[in-house]
């Protein structure tokens, strides 16, 4: 689902602990004008689609102009410290199929498993930006060789899955909670709004998917449009849930994750595999995976038994209740410390004790930098030893850069933006490209070095307006980190 400060130790991340305590109080406690101005960076800088689900809705997280994602990295050869992605083994791997298809992300279980039977069409309704179309055309070709998916961005399938543009305002009134989603069975927004609540596009009453359509706001910049698309679509096609768990997916409401991953091509491709069918019980499902498992991952030995490792649905409310809009700041901020409180009762040391250190620091930045900085370091820490993790990690560097710039500790500031490159690129996250390329700007500008500050500007352009979307939004995030190296320029 898609859901709308540094001490010196920062550069190579200290252990995980479980408080948020500095270690040295002076060197991050600053003016409140900074503090406004690292919040604005970090805060938007970082994950500002992240809201919690409505129930029973299938969540996610402007320019139209046709634009591409730059694929190339400007500055190659940069290391990236964090363990590569892996598949898990089959037993882990048949414990998350099972617990991605049988619950929706409310908790409640599904009764049956469900799928199209059949080809798929998969098209855009009405008039869609153009790059809505070069997206879908992406995906589509990822999903037929990557999953071994029957889809085509062509009418005439009897199975369709239709992606509709939406008015942000429409839609922000009738689900103002969440960015984008998906439904069964409804035809248009009207058709929608028509029949929520009922049991026509209700997740649990299906027996087979026949049709769905993906909401998207407009206007959406276009790194938006393809964050919606890969994961609306490949829930319409597949798993309707997100685990905190699981740190290698789309698939998990804390969003670092903007396309699909080997993981999650790897679950598609089980879910359609020629053994399952709709219909399907859970018990009947477990028994095919082992097969099944072996075939499309036989690197993963054999599925013996599923390893429980359930995420309490106090740690999803207390998540919810951080990162959501229905809580005063002071709410939120408790809910989050909450959550990191619960992984620490449950030994957690994975992506779940990780986010939840990460939104304590989101929501510590502007009443208390220190605790903001700690929790980031807690966090980056956990997702530094996590494989796959390397788009969290980055997230947490980008932070802890913009900290180090608005203190005027530039070098600092541009080792933390070198570290995330490599996992950002691989993300294929513009946005945070962008927003790392204007730290890595003005740190340079600070340091005196006008010809690399240049060059940063230059490499930056490439990923903010496919990113930001429009020229207005790259100017506003330029000018915030500009900003912030004013401020640290000024400590100096």
């Amino acid at each position: 689902m898609r859901i709308t400060c540094l001490p010196r130790e920062a550069v190579a991340l200290v252990p995980a602990s479980t408080e948020a305590t500095p270690r040295n109080r002076r060197a991050v406690t600053r003016p409140e004008k900074l503090v406004r101005l690292l919040a604005a960076v970090m805060v938007t800088g970082a994950l500002s689609a992240c809201v919690p689900s409505s129930p029973e809705v299938t969540a996610t997280r402007g320019s139209t102009e046709l634009l591409d994602l730059p694929l190339v990295d400007p500055v190659p050869g940069l290391s990236n410290p964090v363990p590569a992605a892996r598949l898990p083994d089959n037993s882990h791997l048949g414990r998350d199929f099972l617990e991605l298809s049988f619950y929706l992300e409310s908790g409640r279980p599904l009764p049956r498993f469900t799928r199209f039977e059949g080809p798929v069409s998969i098209t855009l309704a009405g008039n869609a930006p153009p790059v809505a179309q070069t997206e879908l055309n992406r995906l589509v070709r990822r999903l037929q060789t990557e999953a071994g998916l029957r889809v085509s961005a062509q009418p005439g399938n009897a199975n369709t899955i239709s992606v509709q543009f939406v008015p942000k305002s429409e839609m922000r009134r009738a689900v103002p909670d969440v960015a984008c989603f998906v439904v069964p069975n409804v035809t248009s927004w009207s058709d929608y709004r028509g029949s929520r609540g009922s049991a026509r596009s209700d997740w649990t009453q299906l027996t087979q998917r026949h049709s769905a359509t993906v909401f998207i706001p407009e206007p959406a910049t276009p790194q938006e449009i393809r964050d919606c698309l890969h994961e609306e679509v490949s829930q319409a096609l597949g798993p309707v849930n997100d685990l905190y768990r699981l740190p290698d997916t789309v698939w998990n409401d804390d969003n670092f994750h903007t396309v699909l991953t080997g993981f999650d091509m790897t679950i598609l491709r089980a879910y359609y595999d020629p053994a399952l069918r709709s219909g399907m019980s859970r018990t009947e499902v477990q028994a095919a995976l082992p097969a099944i498992l072996a075939r499309i991952n036989p690197a993963g030995g054999q599925m013996r038994g599923l390893p429980e490792d359930p995420t309490p649905r106090a740690y999803v409310t207390a998540i919810a209740t951080a990162l959501g809009s229905g809580a005063n700041d002071t709410r939120r901020r408790a809910a989050a410390r909450q959550a990191t409180q619960i992984a620490a009762a449950q030994g957690w040391t994975d992506s779940r004790a990780a986010f939840a250190w990460f939104a304590l620091g989101r929501l510590s930045m502007k009443t208390d930098p220190d605790v903001a900085i700690r929790s980031y370091l807690n966090a980056g820490a956990i997702y530094a030893r996590t494989p796959g993790a390397g788009i969290q990690a980055a997230h947490i560097d980008m932070q802890l850069a913009a900290f180090a710039l608005g203190t005027g500790r530039a070098q600092d500031a541009i080792a933390l933006v070198n570290r995330s490159l490599s996992p950002a690129i691989s993300g294929e996250n513009a946005s945070l490209m962008a927003t790392l390329y204007m730290i890595r700007a003005e740190a340079y500008a600070q340091l005196g070095n006008a010809a690399q500050a240049e060059q940063a500007r230059l490499d930056m352009e490439q990923w903010a307006r496919y990113g930001f979307g429009s020229d207005a939004a790259v100017r506003r995030r330029a000018s915030e980190v500009a900003a912030l190296a004013d401020a640290g320029a000024r400590m100096n």
